[in-house]
């Protein structure tokens, strides 16, 4: 696992972490989570245990979800969950995650800012005021929970407004591991080449995820415009076939379809790239090197796993956390591991106040 060294061509005898180190970009939503009654699933025509975006007929579900019940409130979206993983893992100093995404000027964007601030991440919002603050709703009844997403104002991201400006680009500047989830390719592609791009010209880390099979099948232009770029390639195994597919690989098989990933064109040639790919309970899959690794995950009880929802978020947060410290590979998806074994005990992406991970140093 040396091949870290390489992998990083950095000074490892400088500090390895500072503020503003991790940067993420992505769609920033105002979890919303309620204990709720049948006769309100019913009102919006949930199922007990789905995922949907919001339609019309869900406009004033938030509004009313606030007014009925008693709600907790978490910074969410895809991004911005694994910045604030990696936050809680690494605990000081505060504010190592940088996160960029838009929101409204409004009350749920300005508790969103107040909920990032309690993350200790450094959350630079460009804020609008043509669309509300993106929500995600948990409605919450027994074991299920029904999740309906509004994405709004996170659609809504403008590079000339927000990351051209002097003072957020000198942010992006500052950090050394770049990540952004797939999702955000259908909002700005533009922002993501740019990040991208600086990140391969200065020997930095960029680190995508899929982030879902129809990003791979309908947003395939975006997503091989970005690949060149790319240092880790996160996904899971669902997301690695659809992905497979749509570049015509040819194979089903998790380990070739990493290898044939890997092997993708690559603008930085300092580095090869890497490929980690999940399986749920399953061993991970890691393409680095000339070589395919295989990590199993940390077994739990079927009885403990109370949401698996924020797994694949927590799972990149946790090896984040220890990318950006330059901290071997095996020691990232540990961390990794971890990380997604403690989410998925829990209601939506919460932790507690503390991580017991002991990572020995590189």
């Amino acid at each position: 696992f040396r091949y870290v060294e390489a992998f990083f061509c950095c000074n490892t005898s400088s500090l390895c972490f500072s503020p503003n180190s991790l940067f993420g970009m992505g769609n920033p939503l105002l979890d919303i989570s309620a204990v709720v009654d049948k006769d309100f699933l019913d009102k919006y025509t949930l199922k007990p245990n789905d995922q949907i975006l919001a339609e019309d007929k869900h406009k004033a579900l938030f509004e009313e979800l606030v007014k009925k019940f008693k709600v907790e409130y978490h910074a969410g979206g895809a991004t911005q969950n694994s910045i604030k993983i990696a936050q809680w893992m690494i605990q000081e100093p505060h504010n190592v995650g940088t996160f960029f995404g838009c929101i409204g000027k409004d009350k749920f964007g300005g508790i969103l800012k107040q909920k990032s601030e309690e993350a200790h991440i450094d959350a630079r919002y460009y804020e609008q005021d043509e669309e509300p603050t993106g929500t995600c709703a948990a409605c919450i009844t027994g074991d299920n929970r029904s999740l309906v997403a509004n994405l709004a104002a996170a659609n809504c991201y403008k590079k000339d407004k927000h990351l051209d400006l002097e003072e957020n680009w000198k942010l992006v500047e500052k950090a050394k591991v770049y990540y952004i989830a797939g999702f955000f390719l259908t909002v700005s592609l533009e922002s993501i080449l740019k990040v991208a791009k600086n990140a391969s010209e200065n020997n930095k880390l960029f680190c995508l995820n899929l982030s879902a099979p129809f990003i791979c099948q309908f947003f395939k232009d975006n997503l091989m415009q970005v690949m060149p770029y790319v240092d880790v390639l996160f996904g899971n195994e669902t997301e690695a076939v659809e992905f497979a597919e749509a570049q015509d690989f040819e194979t089903k098989d998790i380990k070739e379809i990493a290898k044939k990933a890997q092997a993708l064109p690559k603008d930085n040639t300092k580095r090869q790239r890497i490929v980690v790919f999940t399986q749920g309970k399953d061993d991970t899959v890691m393409a680095m090197s000339d070589k395919i690794e295989t990590f199993p995950v940390l077994k739990i009880d079927p009885k403990d796993i109370v949401d698996t929802n924020g797994a694949g978020d927590a799972f990149v947060g946790g090896f984040l956390s220890e990318l950006v410290q330059e901290k071997p590979l095996d020691q990232c998806v540990k961390a990794a591991h971890y990380a997604a074994n403690v989410i998925i005990r829990r209601a939506g992406c919460t932790f507690p106040e503390k991580p017991d991970f002991n990572c020995p140093s590189a």
